[in-house]
């Protein structure tokens, strides 16, 4: 089986606010070289390094906005976050958890910390991935699935090197929960010092990982926590080895290979399809939600 290659590595770049809640490196597009239709089926990745949240009565966090075309899978791995959307959707995610949200046609949401977490503070980190959906499904109904991490697949490694815990597709046969509209590998690699596993995917998949904790080696080259590995494409086999205690979040998918019109929190497949969108928002057909 032929080697899945490097084909580079990226320190994070400067952040920006989402909300108040959200201090964010945005790499999935905001790097020149991670373009939505270089990464494509996966649009968006905002990952929020730890940072330390002090304690507020007041959760932070951002308020109601619209979505249409595509869902957002968010994981906590630090800290508490709570979402509501005007499907009827919602729940609070706790460490290791996720939420995965399919706008769809069109739905608002906001995501804030959770309330009685927000009053004690403390050390927050998550990852915030858009996964793009096929013509065929964008505008269809929107949905939400709350993904505890308890439901995932998991697998432990030989020798005690730790787990990989799946969220969606599959590991060496163990599957993860999530339903996805394309085929979309996404799990964590949680590994004790000396943990060690080989991952294979297919050639034409674009694939990825960001080190959300400790250092990795993939194919023996070292990746620190904070920093996003993107694969060549071709080639199906790397191996990740953990000279210390790592986390790491591992995506492939396969590219849907259809035009790709973005603008804001939309996603959509043609310009006229993005004012469509707006002019359906400002008509109110995307639902209410409370401030």
């Amino acid at each position: 089986m032929k080697t899945k290659n490097i084909q580079f590595i990226l320190d994070p770049p400067e952040t920006h606010w989402v909300g108040n809640g959200f201090k964010v490196h945005n790499f999935i597009p905001g790097v020149p070289e991670l373009s939505m239709q270089a990464m494509d089926p996966f649009v968006l990745l905002d990952y929020n390094a730890p940072m330390h949240v002090s304690p507020s009565d007041t959760p932070k966090g951002v308020g109601p906005h619209p979505h249409r075309g595509f869902e957002t899978v968010t994981i906590a791995y630090k800290g508490r976050v709570e979402h509501h959307d005007s499907n009827g959707g919602g729940g609070i995610i706790g460490e290791g958890d996720v939420q995965w949200m399919t706008a769809a046609g069109g739905i608002l949401h906001k995501e804030f910390h959770e309330k009685e977490w927000s009053k004690q503070g403390g050390t927050f980190q998550m990852v915030q991935l858009w996964t793009n959906l096929p013509a065929k499904d964008k505008m269809g109904q929107p949905n939400y699935q709350a993904i505890p991490r308890s439901t995932m697949g998991r697998l432990e490694l030989p020798d005690q090197g730790g787990y990989i815990e799946v969220i969606a597709g599959e590991y060496n046969g163990v599957k993860g929960p999530a339903s996805t509209h394309s085929p979309i590998h996404l799990m964590n690699a949680r590994f004790n010092q000396g943990g060690k596993a080989e991952f294979t995917f297919p050639a034409g998949y674009h694939t990825a990982m960001i080190v959300i904790e400790g250092r990795v080696k993939v194919n023996g080259e070292v990746a620190s926590a904070d920093q996003f590995v993107k694969f060549e494409d071709g080639g199906e086999s790397f191996t990740l080895e953990a000279p210390e205690n790592a986390v790491a979040l591992i995506m492939s998918g396969q590219p849907l290979h259809e035009p790709i019109a973005a603008y804001g929190p939309f996603v959509m497949n043609t310009r006229r399809e993005i004012v469509q969108a707006f002019d359906d928002f400002n008509q109110g057909k995307f639902g209410y939600l409370e401030e």
